[in-house]
């Protein structure tokens, strides 16, 4: 059955949002040539778009030609304003955008770990008011939480977890009730992930793997282009992995004994140590990553330590590998970034040894920008999917 006129505008209108918030400003001839639609319906949706107040001629071709330049249209940037929130267990960053994603304002607020609830949620919530403030969003449109944990998938919302500081949890219902806006939590290894295929190391890619290394460790599992949450929100919680090489076998209230007790922060710390480097963390660094970091100036003693990890880190990228065959795992997380190439290269070509399945591994390329980087993708969405609906 053919598509209504109506039903069909809307989608044609659709298509050239979308195509305008990717490829940024284009003219009426390039919208043409990228939707195949005849030119008299392009003018009708340019038309249709403007007057709606969803996109304006944003400057014109510079073209040297006989008759005038072409105008260039864009998509309305502060139509709406957006807000990111990378929650950590001692800090919180906070990022304010327009609705093409322009970074506006961004602020960083250390909270202690001897801070009080009610005292952090507010320190927290303040920080996020005053940077929409210093970005001049009167009113924020969408609201993207990544935090550590597990993000219930009936109800959205960020489930009480042992071992993670309260304020979390408190944080994101305070904001559903000091803002009029929408307010969505997402585990961060889910947005790194997220972020990394829209931006980074596995654009492209609508199957692949983040393993995420960092004061824990944790995969973000990416299958025909969707995030895969699992029954209880718990997939990719490798920490629980039981693998060879560690003593004893993970519980239901503990991860030690699993993959964690071979490639969380401690144990890489540990690795270190025991190949005598020594490391000077920045603010915010963990200890290991530092480690890795130092390690390719370190001589023979750093090369054989990202030797160590890298033969840690492939038995558990050899379990994900045999499970799901992902072609591409991406290892992120402060730990992984601080690897770089060094350290994927490395784990690649174990992997390769241990493995039929052919499976290229890749260092993040969003470092920790990733984690807010997917939160305001994920806030942008939404934004998206409410203005640039049909009559929205």
């Amino acid at each position: 059955m053919a598509a209504s006129p109506s039903t069909a505008r809307a989608i044609n209108d659709r298509l050239a949002l979308q195509l305008l918030q990717r490829e940024g400003p284009l003219t009426a001839g390039q919208l043409k040539v990228l939707t195949g639609l005849s030119r008299p319906t392009v003018a009708d949706l340019v038309e249709r778009l403007t007057e709606a107040g969803l996109i304006r001629v944003v400057g014109e071709t510079g073209d040297r030609r006989r008759g005038p330049n072409a105008r260039v249209y864009g998509i309305v940037a502060d139509l709406a304003h957006l807000a990111a929130l990378d929650v950590r267990t001692h800090s919180v960053s906070v990022l304010v955008a327009d609705l093409v994603g322009s970074t506006l304002a961004e602020a960083v607020l250390p909270i202690g770990s001897d801070t009080a609830t009610e005292a952090a949620v507010e320190q927290a919530a303040a920080l996020l008011e005053r940077t929409a403030r210093e970005a001049g969003a009167v009113r924020l449109h969408s609201v993207g939480i990544g935090a550590p944990g597990l993000v219930d998938p009936v109800s959205g919302e960020l489930r009480d977890t042992t071992g993670l500081p309260a304020w979390h949890r408190r944080l994101v219902g305070a904001l559903h009730e000091r803002l009029p806006a929408t307010v969505l939590v997402e585990n961060e290894t889910n947005l790194a992930a997220l972020a990394e295929q829209r931006l980074g190391a596995a654009r492209g890619q609508d199957t692949f793997v983040l393993l995420w290394l960092g004061h824990g460790v944790g995969a973000a599992i990416v299958l025909d282009g969707k995030v895969r949450r699992g029954n209880s929100g718990g997939a990719g919680e490798i920490s629980w992995l039981p693998v060879p090489g560690t003593v004893g076998l993970p519980t239901a209230t503990g991860c030690e004994g699993g993959f964690h007790s071979l490639a969380g922060s401690v144990a890489i710390c540990e690795l270190a140590e025991r190949y005598g480097l020594s490391a000077a963390p920045e603010p915010q660094e963990p200890p290991a990553a530092a480690y890795v970091r130092a390690a390719p100036a370190s001589g023979a003693a750093g090369e054989a330590f990202l030797d160590a990890l890298a033969e840690r880190l492939a038995i558990g990228a050899l379990a994900v590998s045999a499970v799901l065959d992902p072609g591409r795992i991406v290892l992120a997380g402060e730990i992984g970034h601080a690897g770089g190439k060094a350290l994927a290269v490395r784990v690649e070509d174990r992997l390769a040894a241990m493995s039929p399945l052919s499976t290229e591994v890749r260092a993040c390329a969003l470092g920790g920008a990733a984690v807010l980087r997917g939160a305001l993708l994920t806030a942008r969405d939404a934004a998206q999917e409410e203005l640039f609906a049909p009559g929205g």
